[in-house]
């Protein structure tokens, strides 16, 4: 565990009034009423100076401004491509590499058929006494009011940082942050240079309790990301006539064939989801014997290996960490019930395993999808380029349409790996060693009996988010990207569960503990100098 010294008193103090109702009150208010601003991102936005849906950030900034009025105060602000928010902390000593604390403003949209699903109203920011609920309670308006809230606490106390804290606040995480991070990444490699920052922390993995023990696992890597658009081409006419095949069910069938041929799946050795699950059997109190023997071996058995692969990947998260994954996320064709569809299309989202990359996963996805495009007798184009088939189309037998991927939106490769063993004390290892600490002494000051003693603990180990996030635009800033939320995930492996869905909610509890962890991670950075 890892406690602040030269501010304990301070750290103390402020932990005290965290406790009480009142300060809960302040949680809640802070969260809720940032959900009550709709920041959406849709994925057909325009440019920011065009597309009038960006201006919902600016209400969201005015409620910033008021709700934190010493962090508008005493910071300094700069507005990025109109709404990017940039707040600089500056420390007294400037020899000393500062901290990048990430968040971003945006949600994904709330599908209109669905609002009356919700329990309370999406915006509502409603508080039933134990969870505020809405749009973005959870990924990731926690996260922001989490940091920017705990800045504002440390500014009420007079703590003065030696060590310069900055918080950039992207406003287009959920449509890849091509507009929002990646202007604010070139102000910040501007002005603190290549590698300017200790570390960097974002959103991504929190804690939850797997097989009677409770893991935290931040993210020390990310998989790539990217998707491609299927456009599929045919003649029209008027549906009385049909063909064998129409554009839709053409495109049906190779969505279909797709799904059927997922990506192989397998343990790596080398990645940090391994080094993960050699913890979960490490120090998991109700593992079962048998697996926790086969995962042990499986450090130099390849039998042992597929054994735990058999167990382990049963679970779907496990599945997603180890593997690149594919998923359909939208689809569209058709214009009139009695009109042939002369165009169907869509969109496929690839997340790349680390050990893989984009190049290799778009030539996978041509390759099983050719033979389909053969047996339909279509011409087939990839990303700007014809695709040689095996029986080309001859005049005799004329093409009965077209194939075309392309991609949409960013292309994200894996990201570099954070170091993270505990076990190897250099300061190559120390921000991750750092937050290991931080989490541990904030996990258990939250979980301490009356009489002081410990209630719980939890086991910190290397993980990686399922998820994308604004921190792959910032690789150049630091080596030591920490993707990591403070959230309860309760016995599930997925953090992001209730997250763009349906009764997204955060419990007030866990907003709290959220606010001390990163004011507890401003005061042990604060003092380290092992970075």
């Amino acid at each position: 565990m890892l406690f602040p010294k030269v501010n304990v008193d301070l750290w103390s103090r402020i932990g005290e009034d965290m406790r009480t109702d009142a300060f809960k009150v302040q949680a809640v208010d802070w969260l809720a009423g940032a959900v009550r601003v709709e920041t959406e991102t849709f994925d057909d936005m325009g440019p920011v100076d065009e597309d009038p849906r960006w201006e919902s950030r600016l209400a969201f900034h005015d409620y910033l401004e008021t709700a934190f009025p010493l962090v508008h105060g005493k910071l300094k602000l700069t507005k990025v491509n109109t709404y990017g928010l940039l707040y600089e902390w500056e420390g007294s000593d400037a020899s000393l590499k500062p901290i990048l604390m990430a968040a971003h403003q945006d949600v994904v949209p709330v599908n209109p058929d669905t609002v009356q699903d919700w329990t309370h109203p999406p915006y509502s920011g409603y508080y039933d006494g134990t969870r505020i609920w809405g749009r973005g309670s959870n990924d990731d308006k926690s996260g922001l009011i989490g940091t920017i809230s705990a800045v504002e606490i440390l500014l009420k106390n007079g703590f003065k940082p030696t060590r310069t804290v900055v918080m950039p606040f992207g406003f287009d995480e959920e449509g890849g942050g091509l507009r929002g991070a990646s202007s604010l990444a070139k102000v910040l490699e501007e002005r603190y240079g290549k590698d300017g920052f200790a570390f960097i922390i974002d959103e991504g993995g929190g804690f939850t309790e797997q097989y009677g023990t409770i893991f935290a696992t931040p993210g020390v890597a990310e998989k790539g990301s990217f998707s491609i658009r299927m456009d599929l081409a045919t003649k029209g006419g008027h549906s009385s006539v049909p063909p064998e095949h129409t554009s839709i069910g053409i495109l049906s069938a190779l969505l279909t064939h797709m799904e059927s041929h997922p990506f192989e799946r397998q343990i790596d050795r080398t990645t940090p989801t391994y080094q993960m699950f050699q913890c979960l059997a490490q120090h998991s109190y109700s593992m079962p014997s048998s697996l926790r023997e086969v995962i042990r071996h499986s450090l130099h058995s390849d039998e042992a290996l597929r054994k735990a692969e058999s167990v382990l990947l049963k679970d779907r998260v496990y599945r997603a960490l180890v593997s690149t994954t594919q998923a359909v996320d939208i689809i569209h064709g058709g214009v009139k019930s009695n009109a042939l569809p002369e165009e169907a299309w869509a969109v496929v989202n690839h997340r790349v395993k680390i050990t893989s990359s984009v190049e290799a996963t778009v030539s996978r996805d041509i390759s099983l999808l050719k033979p389909l495009v053969e047996h339909f007798n279509l011409t087939f184009s990839a990303f700007g380029k014809p695709v040689p088939l095996s029986s080309p189309l001859s005049l005799s037998y004329p093409s009965e349409g077209s194939l075309k991927l392309s991609y949409v939106g960013g292309i994200n490769p894996p990201a570099p790996i954070t170091p993270w063993d505990l076990k190897d004390k250099n300061n190559e290892t120390a921000p991750f060693r750092m937050l290991a600490g931080t989490i541990r002494s904030v996990f258990h000051e939250r979980r301490k009996s009356a009489d002081g003693q410990d209630a719980q603990d939890v086991v910190v180990s290397p993980g990686m988010p399922t998820v994308g996030t604004d921190t792959r635009w910032y690789w150049n800033l630091t080596k030591h990207v920490l993707r990591y939320s403070h959230h309860d995930s309760g016995n599930s492996t997925n953090p992001f569960e209730k997250a763009h869905t349906v009764d997204e909610f955060l419990d007030a509890d866990n907003l709290v503990e959220t606010i001390k962890f990163f004011l507890t991670l401003i005061l042990n950075a604060d003092e380290s100098r092992e970075f």
